[in-house]
């Protein structure tokens, strides 16, 4: 499932965040999953992933009995915080109190379209940023394609 755009939302005193129509109309639970899979991210972020993306995605790593210790680190800080949640009849979901805290996030939030992923973020600081984002794609598409080079 491919993710654009965005969507301004507010997080409701029960910790539930509306999946927008649009969204919800392109799920195909066949495809997708039953749920989604939250993942707090630093920067005030929480990044949500199909059911079905997030296990592709966990599965295309090489998976070890005896990961290196950084690898083994990380799987305990993403895997550990990671939380799959299903939507309710009116296509809520309940975000997860420890990934508020975590991100600070709560009231008015935007949904941003990720390629594979949305991102939940603060409204006022995505708005805020949106001039310098805009400004600095050029130099991001450059250092990204750099890294890719690199690799």
């Amino acid at each position: 499932m491919l993710f654009t755009g965005h969507a301004d939302l507010n997080i409701d005193a029960k910790s539930r965040l509306a999946i927008p129509a649009k969204i919800r109309a392109q799920w195909s639970e066949e495809r997708d999953g039953q749920a989604w899979v939250l993942v707090p991210w630093p920067g005030g972020v929480i990044r949500v992933y199909t059911e079905r993306a997030f296990q592709d995605l966990a599965e295309s790593r090489g998976a070890t009995l005896t990961p290196e210790s950084d690898e083994a680190e990380l799987e305990a800080a993403l895997f550990g915080s990671a939380e799959r949640v299903e939507p309710d009849s009116a296509g809520r979901i309940t975000l997860p109190k420890q990934h508020l805290q975590l991100t600070g996030l709560s009231g008015e939030v935007v949904l941003v379209g990720a390629r594979n992923r949305f991102e939940i973020r603060d409204r006022a600081r995505w708005l805020a940023e949106e001039q310098e984002r805009f400004n600095s794609l050029p130099a991001l598409v450059s250092r990204v394609e750099r890294q890719k080079r690199d690799r």
